[in-house]
């Protein structure tokens, strides 16, 4: 009994101390740019495990992208929120932020091989089955993962919230090889209804393997509860706002696609 019972606070002990550890790294792009991930993973898992990368909304690498690594960490995957601004910049104010994303995104090819320095820091890290790969993306970080997917990049899924749908780099014919969810707000301003009907018809176009759901009432930014501030600061604000029940239902929705992806 006595056994037992030892073995029983050994295990509670263990089970205590196994939580979400993050830390940051630095790294570079093609050109040399210095970029700063940070890393999130749950020690209890033991194993391969998949890896996701985390690209962040049209602000930057903030809390926010920071949390939601750690809350795919605590979902028993390996994440990294990747840094497509350099030295881990971000703001609050929507003049700078449209101007850090016109920089990101004024060359396409740029914008990819920043994507893909991410993904080659996340395989390096310990434990990643490099066979089990994943994207997620809030609003900016929507397009970026969604361009990955149309140029072919080696992954088994992504995923959109409240993305861009609109490229300058639709997907070919054969070439997408991820499954692909868009969780898109039907209240979102920013995205038109042409441009969702031009994103399905490319995706039909391309054969693509894709998901499209549309959530009633739900506009930009509809994952982050920092979106109605936001949207009201001194600055003056983007049309966004958070809405709990599209928050959870998204989530819920990712979190099947990805089991179904990697199976």
């Amino acid at each position: 009994m006595r056994a037992l019972l030892a073995l029983t606070l050994i295990c509670s002990a263990s089970l205590a101390q196994a939580a979400v550890q993050t830390r940051e790294i630095p790294y570079q792009d093609a050109e040399g740019n210095r970029l700063v991930g940070y890393y999130a993973y749950d020690d209890a898992v033991q194993g391969k495990r998949p890896g996701i990368v985390v690209v962040h909304e049209w602000w930057g690498l903030n809390d926010y992208a920071k949390r939601r690594a750690r809350d795919l960490a605590a979902l028993g995957y390996n994440a990294l929120a990747i840094d497509m601004y350099g030295d881990g910049k971000n703001t609050e104010h929507p003049a700078d932020a449209k101007a850090f994303m016109l920089e990101a995104t004024k060359d396409p090819k740029a914008a990819a091989q920043r994507f893909e320095a991410g993904l080659e820091l996340l395989k390096l890290q310990p434990n990643i089955n490099k066979h089990q790969l994943g994207a997620v993306g809030y609003c900016f970080g929507g397009k970026v993962v969604l361009d990955a997917a149309r140029r072919g990049d080696k992954l088994d899924g992504v995923v959109s919230f409240h993305g861009p749908l609109a490229t300058q780099t639709p997907a070919k014919p054969g070439l997408v090889r991820a499954k692909i969810l868009v969780e898109h707000g039907a209240a979102d301003s920013m995205v038109t209804e042409q441009q969702v009907e031009a994103f399905k018809a490319e995706m039909e176009a391309a054969k693509a393997d894709y998901q499209f759901v549309s959530l009633p009432g739900a506009k930009h930014g509809f994952t982050n509860p920092d979106a109605d501030r936001l949207s009201h600061g001194e600055h003056g604000g983007p049309d966004i706002g958070y809405d709990k029940a599209a928050d959870e239902k998204s989530w819920a929705d990712m979190q099947a696609f990805f089991k179904k992806a990697f199976d």
